[in-house]
């Protein structure tokens, strides 16, 4: 197969990750989701104005990190080449042309990457992400979304360190970099509180 393929097939990864399902899963409620709360179209967001609708903002970034993904494994591609399928759907979600190139911040879709590549440390990063943001909603801790979200990444990078390669270590301290400078709002906010 030729890499030229491949770059077709990260495009659509690219596409896929662009499709913003928070603005989706707000439609026909008569609100839009970048001009309420903190104004990102990302599920955290979603969260704060409808829960059920959040549900489904959820299952669609996380399926759109899967799904691509999955198809990019499925058709024989090398490992490295799933990885930049997972950053191109992520990056679709992130910089969505559907949005004029703005878009959530990464989390939801970069966790349904990681299902496919990696579910069973995946899976206890995701648990990992439960009991923190479970704890800090109890603490009311400002921010705790975005605390809960980098506190798994980096969770999960340790993981990599002990059970990955060093490709897994170098692409999942990319990813965790990404993710936290996706998050520079949230770490002013909180700073600002001190």
């Amino acid at each position: 197969m030729f890499e030229p393929f491949y770059l077709l097939i990260i495009l659509g990864c690219f596409l896929a990750g662009s499709i913003p399902f928070a603005v989706v899963a707000m439609r026909g409620s008569g609100v839009d989701i970048r001009e309420v709360g903190s104004g990102n179209p990302g599920f955290n967001n979603v969260l704060r104005v409808s829960k059920p609708r959040a549900v489904i903002a959820l299952l669609g970034d996380m399926g759109k990190g899967f799904l691509p993904v999955w198809w990019c494994a499925s058709t024989g591609a090398p490992e490295p080449w799933t990885w930049m399928c997972g950053f191109a759907t992520v990056f679709g979600h992130c910089y969505s042309p559907w949005l004029k190139f703005n878009g959530g911040k990464g989390v939801a879709t970069s966790a349904g990457v990681m299902l496919v590549l990696y579910p069973q440390w995946a899976a206890i990063a995701l648990g990992f992400f439960l009991v923190i943001r479970i704890i800090l909603g109890r603490w009311q801790c400002p921010e705790a979304g975005m605390i809960g979200s980098i506190s798994t990444w980096v969770f999960f990078t340790i993981l990599m360190v002990f059970y990955g390669d060093p490709m897994d270590i170098r692409n999942a301290g990319l990813m965790t970099l990404f993710i936290a400078w996706r998050h520079q709002k949230n770490f002013r906010n909180l700073w600002s509180l001190r």
